[in-house]
């Protein structure tokens, strides 16, 4: 269950409008990728599930989030338990403090074609997704990725885009599963120290290597 929430993390129903509301959406994706090398900010997550046709939150959570371009990242659950993901380009740790326990993958270009490229990778994103806008919904201005690997495990992400900033993430992966990540007080730019995204395994914790 936990796997689900921290690695699954949008959904996607998205509502096409007329044509005149699309222009923005992707001009401003564009623009936040190539000029923002890092951001930090909160989230706030659910998962949701149809249930009698109709859409019911299942899990909740939430916690902060940091990156750097290209592919260096922290994304740290605080409630309802702490868990982080963390890269330093080259491998991702997820810690589970409750557990104390440490699993170590190496990407191997594998976060070329994941939702974690959409932040958090570098600006060739259309040699992994085909980008289109789709419209306006709740007052943002959405486009969809869709992963151009046929064993990709998601259909789509969608992208809600305001002021410049990417504000609402939706997905919906290959088993019918929603989720959606909300993100609040994004900072764009800050200075980070050098060793920000290297991680160092806590004392005592068990390490399983994948």
């Amino acid at each position: 269950m936990r796997n689900t929430l921290r690695i699954k993390f949008f959904s996607a129903v998205i509502l096409a409008l007329p044509l005149l509301a699309h222009a923005a959406a992707l001009e401003q994706f564009k623009n936040f990728v190539a000029n923002t090398k890092s951001a930090k900010g909160e989230f706030s997550q659910q998962q949701v599930k149809m249930v009698e046709g109709k859409p019911k939150v299942s899990k909740t959570a939430n916690g902060n989030f940091m990156f750097a371009r290209p592919g260096k990242f922290i994304w740290t659950y605080v409630k309802p338990y702490e868990q982080t993901l963390q890269t330093d380009g080259d491998k991702l740790y997820i810690y589970d403090k409750d557990l104390n326990q440490v699993t170590i993958k190496t990407l191997d270009g594998a976060l070329g074609a994941s939702p974690a490229a959409i932040l958090f990778g570098g600006s060739e994103l259309e040699k992994n997704f085909i980008l289109k806008e789709v419209g306006v919904k709740q007052d943002l201005e959405w486009l969809e990725a869709v992963p151009k690997a046929k064993d990709s495990q998601f259909e789509h992400i969608g992208i809600g885009m305001k002021d410049g900033l990417p504000v609402a993430l939706e997905l919906r992966d290959s088993f019918g599963q929603i989720s959606l990540v909300t993100l609040k007080g994004v900072e764009k730019n800050p200075s980070f120290k050098t060793d920000q995204f290297k991680f160092v395994v806590p004392v005592g914790a068990d390490v399983f290597r994948q």
